[in-house]
């Protein structure tokens, strides 16, 4: 361990038993149970030497029975989906081992995964329902709190609304609890829902659904095996996706070359053949910068761009105005570095690239994540194995938060808010539209973004990254009817959010704050509130059950653990007893399963294989992945194809889209628009989801087409009448007939076992039914056995035509160090009504802060921690390995401040935010580049505020949150956060 983490335990952080002792290693060690020689010690010794323990008889004493058995899990913390088998004896959890049938992890885990039973047994966990009134932390039954809550809503509904409640889910949360947690506010009758993926990845799923069609990682961690070339940009999967490492390690193995590109020199960069250190907030321009080599060089595939995309030549034009010495002004990137990494991506076929946060974190970052799909695009590495857009996502179950559950613009499968989405889910939960409708503000007073009137129910919500806002902003300025007035927070950190003291000002101005979670988030303590603040003690995701998504779009089925500790709920639960409160459980939950107030998880999960035909949550049934899970050995490691067995020729966790019914038996997507194999085996193209033609071009592909496709060119989505006009209409069932024309709204008595019954009033109605409105799946399934993909066959589109900049362009940061480049490259105007909300772009970029404020400031992820910290600071085996927050100075910037290595220092940013840190001097930043970690909270402004903590629940480590010093700045599409590239100022503390 470093030696400026010292070998004890700081004063400000707290071992598990006396918070102010000095303690050894060993001490500590020996203290939180470590030293008893579990699964992480056990690391250490060579295989040779692991033997299972067999303890002597006691013949004088005999021992009770135990009853062991064995459950598999997957890890709570990253995307990469790791398999744990926890040993249970007699209810207690008492052991656990990685799944080394997992064709994931292999066997492997990270420090975080290997500690995942203190998650389930924490002794800093929330123990019972409790409220601060005046200024105490008062126990209190979930009946009363439920009650005092639910009336609270209640009466603030009646008086401003239903829109005056913030409602915030979990990407923690299973597939199912966060389906159920975007399906609770729909039936509040309020789009302001959202959760963490707002602030990773929204730009990603933005920049890339609209350049190919679906807003997903295209590969596998496993198929980075076959790439010859990996460009990582603003992603550290060394920390952040440890496990992921193993399969770009062996891909290195097998020959393939490295590229790190990052402002930071992290331990990812440490292992590649190229590192290219770049200006925070340039992504862009570094991109353009390669590309312009490889124009230059005729490097491109060019029989690939011209069949299967649109706009290439507009890039070309916006590429010409970055040759090498523009781009090394604006980036810092010299032309020989730029040289040798488009070489190396274009001699090395296929390449992938891998982005996160440092990518997506910006006020343009639907331009990075769409000149990141250009590039690949322009090399032909999209829809090929060793290919692909590799986009390593946050928390366990972010994707699949993202793709069912709580976003404040779209329903469960990105089915966006129009009516004819909400209808479609209406007859999914077999509920009256007008009835849902009414549930929500419908006065025209609202304004849709445009200047046209739009009522709540049809536009997006206030998302998470701008919730403060919506309690601080003058009311006149909101498109609703009133301010937020509560917040109900279910799994979610507000530390990862930016403008820390703006937060504490609108947390201060609610009139009710719940917090549902396993432990107090830094939410519980941050203000000065003194009342009118409930913790719902929330379980694990090994107490409860279901399925979680990876990022390569598996889903993989949980096991419950143990059985809920103290008197903690899981969510599902929770959100089940405030729909009973709120007076609308009967209407929700008509068609799930509720057996002792707990809705059935796999009954959640066939109403979402129902509704989410638009992106192949479909044959996913809770019977198939729990087959999977009881078979996981047998599928490769590389193709995560099964080889045999029940499973056979199935991928692993029937990564999106699984088309069709379960029945189908379709065996999932592993690589997104793979057209060398069929559709029905796996294979895909891109989808025609933008048109058939812009401007007199067409959009649909030209000549290429999945493998066995009866249709051997570009073709439009499916209806059911373009399977009329091709003659397959005649292939559905009659139960498919009934149920598209039930859709369709034909009279109920009308039940046509054949197609030629059909009278032609009742086919033009049915003819608009297509292949995402089809509850019966029989559209899917005709375009599949013809061997088409059901969403149709089209170009990727590098021009995106309905964003602020079609073409990707650079602008400079909000907060710039390069002032002088803001009048060449400036940011967007001010837009009056965006997510309900004003935005500021201009009149913030109007001042220069580099003067007052020098240093770039950035922030990123550690090994140990995850999140906001609150479950990973309160655990003793994570909590020694990291004792304080920091920050990252270069040698030059620490000397002319005057700061010395783990001296504490103050960092300020421009907006007046300031966190009191410790200093490590390091070169692993550049000059002028500072970086922190993001998962520290329990401290404000200097103040360790351990005392607001309920009794016996503050982290073992706390700190400042690096975003009480971040500043204002949103993505002009999705309202992402700019964390990657603002200002600051650090002074040291002297004495």
């Amino acid at each position: 361990m470093s030696s400026q983490h010292g070998d004890h335990l700081d004063r400000h952080s707290e071992a598990p038993e006396h918070a102010e002792a000095k303690l050894s290693r060993r001490d500590f060690l020996q203290r939180t149970g470590l030293a008893a020689g579990g699964s992480a010690l056990a690391g250490l010794l060579p295989l040779s030497m692991m033997r299972r323990a067999r303890a002597a008889p006691i013949e004088s004493s005999p021992r009770p029975e135990v009853k062991t058995e064995l459950k598999r899990s997957v890890c709570t913390h990253c995307s990469v989906g790791c398999g744990i088998i926890a040993e249970v004896q007699n209810g207690v959890w008492t052991g656990q081992e990685p799944d080394f049938h997992s064709p994931i992890n292999l066997g492997s885990h990270c420090s975080k995964g290997a500690s995942a039973r203190h998650h389930g047994t924490g002794d800093r966990r929330l123990k019972y329902p409790l409220k601060l009134e005046g200024g105490t932390w008062k126990r209190l039954s979930w009946d009363a709190a439920l009650t005092e809550i639910g009336d609270r809503l209640l009466a603030i509904r009646k008086e401003s609304g239903p829109d005056a409640l913030f409602f915030c889910g979990s990407s923690k949360a299973s597939n199912e609890g966060s389906y159920l947690q975007r399906k609770f506010a729909a039936f509040w009758g309020s789009n302001n829902v959202d959760h963490q993926a707002r602030i990773c990845h929204s730009t990603t799923v933005a920049g890339v659904a609209n350049t190919w069609g679906y807003g997903a990682m295209t590969n596998s961690y496993n198929d980075m095996h076959n790439t010859k070339a990996m460009l990582f940009v603003g992603s550290n999967a060394a920390e952040a996706h440890p496990v992921a490492m193993q399969h770009i390690l062996r891909a290195k193995e097998n020959g393939a070359r490295m590229i790190v590109v990052d402002p930071r020199f992290t331990r990812t960069a440490a292992h590649s053949d190229q590192y290219i250190r770049l200006r925070p907030g340039t992504d862009v321009a570094f991109i353009w910068g390669l590309l312009w080599h490889i124009f230059a060089n005729g490097w491109e595939d060019k029989e690939y761009i011209e069949r299967l995309t649109f706009g290439m030549e507009d890039i070309r034009k916006e590429v010409a105005n970055w040759p090498p010495e523009m781009v090394r002004d604006v980036t810092g990137v010299p032309r020989e570095e730029m040289v040798r990494a488009a070489k190396t991506m274009a001699r090395n076929r296929p390449g992938t690239i891998v982005w996160c946060m440092g990518g997506t974190q910006h006020h343009n970052g639907n331009n990075n994540t769409r000149a990141y799909c250009i590039l690949q695009l322009a090399l032909g590495n999209i829809g090929v194995s060793g290919g692909g857009a590799n986009i390593f996502r946050g928390h366990d179950n972010v994707q699949g938060a993202t793709d069912v559950g709580p976003n404040s613009h779209t329903l469960p499968g990105y089915y966006g808010l129009s009516e004819g989405a909400w209808r479609h889910w209406a007859r999914v939960w077999e509920v009256d539209f007008e009835w849902l409708r009414s549930r929500f503000d419908t006065s025209s007073r609202y304004d849709s973004g445009n200047g046209s009137p739009a009522y709540t129910m049809n536009i997006p919500g206030i998302p998470v990254s701008r919730w403060i806002d919506g309690v601080l902003e003058d009311r006149a300025n909101l498109s609703q009817q009133d301010n937020i007035r509560a917040v109900f927070f279910q799994g979610h950190a507000c530390n990862s959010q930016t403008r820390g003291p703006e937060m504490k000002k609108a947390l201060e101005q609610l009139e009710l704050v719940v917090i549902s979670d396993p432990y107090p988030t830094h939410m519980a303590v941050m203000s000065d509130r003194s009342d009118g603040v409930y913790l719902l003690p929330t379980c694990t995701q090994y107490e409860t059950y279901g399925s979680v998504t990876a990022s390569n779009r598996s889903l993989q089925w949980r096991e419950q653990v143990i059985e809920p500790l103290f008197e903690s709920l899981p969510d599902h639960v929770i959100v089940y007893k405030m729909a009973q409160k709120l007076g609308f459980a009967e209407e929700m939950f008509k068609n799930i399963k509720v057996e002792n107030e707990e809705p059935l998880i796999e009954d959640v999960l066939r109403e979402i294989n129902r509704g989410a035909w638009t992106i192949g949550y479909t044959g996913q049934s809770p019977e198939r992945l729990k087959q999977q899970m009881a078979y996981r050995h047998t599928f490769d490691t590389t193709t995560l194809r099964a080889q045999g067995g029940p499973c056979h020729a199935e991928y692993f966790g029937l990564p999106w889209p699984c088309w069709g019914t379960p029945e189908l038996k379709h065996p999932g997507t592993p690589i997104l628009y793979d057209w060398s194999k069929p559709v029905s085996e796996g294979g895909l193209c891109f989808r025609a989801r933008f048109g058939v033609e812009r401007n007199g071009e067409s959009l649909l592909a030209d000549g290429v087409y999945p493998k066995a496709s009866q249709i051997e060119d570009g073709h439009p989505e499916f209806t059911f009448r373009l399977l009329r006009e091709l003659g397959w209409a005649e292939e559905l069932t009659s139960k498919e007939l009934v149920s598209i024309a039930k859709v369709a709204g034909v009279p109920r008595d009308k039940a046509y076992l054949s197609l030629k019954e059909i009278p032609a009033e009742d086919l033009d109605r049915m003819d608009r039914i297509n292949w995402k409105t089809d509850l019966s799946g029989g559209v899917q399934r005709v375009a599949i056995a013809h061997g088409a993909a059901p969403f149709g066959n089209a170009k990727a589109r590098c021009v995106v035509w309905e964003f602020p900049d079609p073409v990707p362009l650079h602008r400079e940061p909000l907060y710039t160090p390069r002032y002088d480049l803001v009048a060449a490259y400036p940011t967007y105007a001010d837009r009056k009504s965006f997510w309900r909300l004003p935005t500021l772009y201009r009149s913030i970029q109007a001042t220069d802060y580099s003067k007052k404020y020098p240093l770039v400031f950035i922030s990123g992820r550690l090994v140990e921690y995850e999140g906001g910290g609150a479950e990973t600071r309160s655990n003793p085996w994570l909590a020694e390995l990291q004792q304080e927050m920091f920050v990252e100075i270069n040698p030059k910037d620490a000397n002319d401040i005057g700061a010395r290595h783990w001296q504490y220092v103050w960092l300020e940013g421009p907006e007046g935010g300031r966190i009191k840190v410790r200093a490590m001097v390091t070169q692993r930043v550049g000059p002028g580049v500072v970086w922190t970690p993001f998962h520290f909270g329990g401290w404000f402004q200097g103040k360790d505020l351990k005392d607001k903590y309920p009794e016996g629940c503050a982290p073992y480590v706390r700190g400042e949150s690096c975003n009480t010093a971040t500043t204002y700045g949103y993505d002009a599409v999705t309202q992402m956060q700019e964390t990657k590239a603002t200002l600051c100022r650090i002074e040291p503390i002297r004495g």
